[in-house]
């Protein structure tokens, strides 16, 4: 099978732009199984609910969950298994250091293929208040309406 260039988006986690504050971002590796692969491939996964925890000194990305592959009988893993996330263990210390005293979570916000691994894109967010969703939703429909003046007066 020939090596994969570029990247391709598999899932994204529009709800934790919507909850969350994204500060940095960073990118990690995931130790799935070949049937877990296979289905997020076919695109059936959920990143809604997940959240990344640090045990031990390790990440894990709990409550992601990842259909059953179809032709994978004995083989499939339960979906919500939490899964390992492969970072060096200096961004683990850093990241274990800001979520313990700042009050920080880290959040998985996209699943992507990059050159044919699978990737996850792990979010170092701050959680909003609900003022904070509503400038957010007021200042979005602002700027839609604005782009809609700007379209109708360029007609």
């Amino acid at each position: 099978m020939p090596h994969q260039k570029g990247i391709k988006p598999v899932a994204q986690n529009r709800k934790a732009f919507h909850d969350y504050f994204v500060e940095e971002r960073y990118e990690c590796g995931v130790a799935l199984f070949g049937t877990e692969v296979k289905s997020i491939r076919q695109g059936r996964v959920n990143l809604k609910e997940s959240w990344a925890v640090i045990r031990k000194g390790e990440i894990w990305v709990e409550g992601m969950h990842i259909s059953p592959y179809e032709q994978g009988n004995i083989f499939n893993r339960d979906p919500m298994r939490p899964k390992k996330l492969l970072m060096h263990k200096s961004e683990i210390r850093k990241l274990d250091s800001l979520v313990a005293r700042q009050g920080y979570t880290l959040i998985p916000l996209e699943i992507y293929l990059k050159d044919g691994r699978m990737k996850v894109q792990l979010g170092l967010c701050k959680g909003k208040q609900l003022h904070d969703k509503r400038d957010a939703a007021a200042k979005r429909d602002t700027d839609r309406e604005i782009r809609r003046a700007i379209r109708e007066h360029n007609k």
